[in-house]
């Protein structure tokens, strides 16, 4: 097992075992990864509990019909861009009915990059309760070696929004 499995698996474990610990949904909606954060999570014991699906929109037409991505995003800044994964995460987080919903959109390589955009820039957005963030991220390495490490990234903001969210409901 790679560093990079073993840590894969490790973080699957913690956010299925502290979503169903929490009784919260989660949701995906992957393009680079292809449902390979969904696959992850459940490969774990009890992620029945908490993985309700996820949407792998490769296609332009799918952001758009199914997660409800802008017309005016996918002509304008594109598929890889902050706009695109910040939509995809609100509309996986709606159509599916989760509490929290991850989204992944970049080039993975080895090609489709440009200058403006490398192989292996991602755009990572999760939706909650409290709201959307989205982050871009450069990572390097193989195709597969960008697509684990999206995953990896995309599982650790599902658990820091999870903290958010006890955070922000304790307060109120």
């Amino acid at each position: 097992m790679t560093e990079c499995s073993a840590a894969l698996q490790q973080t699957a474990e913690t956010v299925v075992a502290r979503y169903a610990a929490q009784k919260r949904t989660f949701g995906t909606a992957e393009s680079l990864t292809a449902g390979l954060i969904a696959a992850t999570l459940a490969q774990v014991p009890g992620a029945s509990q908490v993985l309700m699906g996820g949407v792998v929109s490769y296609d332009p037409r799918v952001k758009r019909d199914l997660l409800h991505v802008s017309q005016a995003t996918l002509d304008g800044p594109g598929v890889v861009s902050e706009p695109c994964a910040r939509q995809m995460a609100e509309g996986a987080r709606d159509v599916l009915r989760v509490d929290v919903a991850v989204s992944a959109t970049g080039v993975a390589g080895p090609g489709g990059g440009t200058l403006e955009t490398p192989v292996g820039t991602v755009y990572l957005g999760c939706a909650s309760q409290s709201g959307t963030a989205v982050v871009r991220m450069q990572f390097s390495g193989d195709r597969q070696a960008v697509r684990e490490q999206t995953v990896l990234f995309a599982l650790t903001m599902a658990l820091a929004a999870l903290s958010d969210g006890d955070a922000h409901q304790s307060a109120d």
